[in-house]
């Protein structure tokens, strides 16, 4: 039977040295069909997702340790927020615990650029969603100077501790870069601006972050290939159609799932007896 190769095969960074200009940001590897297919693919995901995430919720209380986190990191418009909506959304929100990084509060800047991050970590038996992340700080940091180069290097190496400390802790990775085109993003600026429902989507800092593409881009490479990890490896998520970026989150999501071999929690009950006593109970009222 031939192979079939999964998302984490056709999507997974390659070990060495990262050329962004090498990944296609509006290809589709790994689906043929159209638009209408790849946004119907997705609903049907939705039952076996929805089941998966389910039981690992169920064993919360069994000591099992096992987690998700995806890590979302792309640029302005990439579309954190629809995959958030569109795959994660598929399953139970009781479920998920989503944080999204921002710019760091006075109290976050008096620590370890890690603190915030360990406590947004999700509990055994959840989804934990980064909407940005750790490395806002190798990306930002490097890009705008908002530290040494001997610091962005030591944070590489304190990402790589930290996500190994995680998977050790039965955290399963899941880092996504939504790689999209100039051309796109400046698509999506300018629907923002044209649409009055959007305006507050749209940040004139935005554009300015824009005029150092190319810096971030190579911000992302080296971020990328610095932390590249066998037991936390990148994938590079074709991001300029939206159906198709949306679609390989939530083929990557179940691929991890899948793989994770769950089952429902057997019962720490005597099931026949509680049937008995619920049948031969006095009347309630």
């Amino acid at each position: 039977m031939a192979h079939h190769a999964t998302f984490h095969e056709l999507l997974r960074a390659p070990s060495g040295a990262i050329d962004l200009g090498e990944f296609d940001p509006h290809g589709q590897p790994g689906f043929e069909d159209d638009k209408h297919a790849g946004e119907q693919a997705l609903i049907d995901l939705g039952d076996e997702l929805a089941d998966l995430q389910e039981q690992l919720f169920a064993q919360r209380g069994t000591g099992d340790e096992r987690r998700i986190l995806l890590v979302l990191q792309g640029m302005d418009t990439s579309g954190k927020g629809g995959v958030i909506r569109h795959a994660v959304g598929l399953v139970d929100p009781q479920g998920v615990r989503i944080t999204s990084f921002k710019a760091p509060t006075q109290e976050e800047l008096e620590h370890d650029f890690l603190w915030r991050i360990r406590k947004a970590v999700p509990a055994p038996g959840y989804i934990g969603v980064f909407d940005r992340s750790h490395y806002e700080d190798v990306l930002v940091g490097r890009v705008r100077e908002l530290a040494t180069p001997e610091e962005i290097e030591h944070r590489y190496a304190a990402i790589n501790s930290f996500e190994k400390e995680l998977v050790d802790d039965g955290v399963i990775l899941i880092k996504c870069m939504l790689h999209i085109s100039a051309d796109e993003q400046k698509e999506r600026l300018l629907a923002r601006l044209d649409d009055p429902t959007k305006f507050w989507k749209f940040n004139p800092g935005d554009i300015d972050e824009r005029a150092l593409w190319p810096a971030y881009q190579r911000a992302y490479e080296l971020a990328i290939e610095k932390t590249n990890t066998e037991h936390a490896p990148w994938y590079v998520v074709p991001s300029d159609r939206k159906w198709f970026r949306n679609l390989a989150v939530g083929e990557l999501l179940i691929e991890a799932l899948r793989a994770m071999d769950l089952a429902w929690p057997e019962a720490d009950f005597d099931v026949e007896e509680q049937k008995a006593r619920l049948e031969h109970e006095e009347p309630l009222s």
